[in-house]
């Protein structure tokens, strides 16, 4: 498996990995599918994305981390989202791109990561407690589409 930064022309695989999480339900707070363009502009090369990792296997893309900014943040801090293809899965794309991400990071001056993950995303909660982000707050019944309130667990990372 590679690792390397993502690049535009990598949306439309990435869109590959990230609807059918989407259209399943559960784990990410997107809840309609975005086109290649949107998807970029949200972490790959748009205003507020600051770094974006892919990981590739067999020579398609498998996974991909970001970084953005959140002006509700220190500016030391960015946040994170991560996403893996559901089937087949691949092990070990969530750490590989971690570590990418952490290095990326470093050289951007980062000195802390956010990750905002709903509180019923158990494998999400697990992946960045696993990585070592810890519980930081709580924001309670944010609405989904249909109204049904789910709470969002705040998790920090300090490099």
């Amino acid at each position: 498996m590679e690792i390397r930064p993502a690049l535009a022309q990598d949306a439309p695989q990435m869109i590959a990995v990230l609807t059918p999480i989407i259209l399943a339900g559960g784990t990410t707070a997107i809840e309609t599918p975005l086109s290649a363009d949107d998807l970029r502009r949200w972490f790959v090369d748009g205003p507020d994305a600051l770094a974006c990792h892919v990981a590739v296997d067999q020579g398609r893309v498998v996974g991909f981390q970001s970084l953005g900014r959140n002006v509700k943040l220190p500016v030391d801090c960015a946040d994170i989202a991560s996403f893996a293809q559901m089937t087949p899965k691949v092990r070990g794309v969530g750490r590989a791109l971690f570590a990418q991400t952490v290095r990326a990071a470093r050289s951007l001056g980062l000195a802390q990561f956010n990750a905002t993950i709903r509180a019923d995303n158990t494998p999400g909660l697990g992946y960045y407690t696993k990585m070592g982000f810890v519980d930081h707050g709580v924001t309670k019944g944010v609405p989904l589409k249909d109204g049904t309130p789910i709470d969002r667990v705040h998790k920090r990372f300090t490099l």
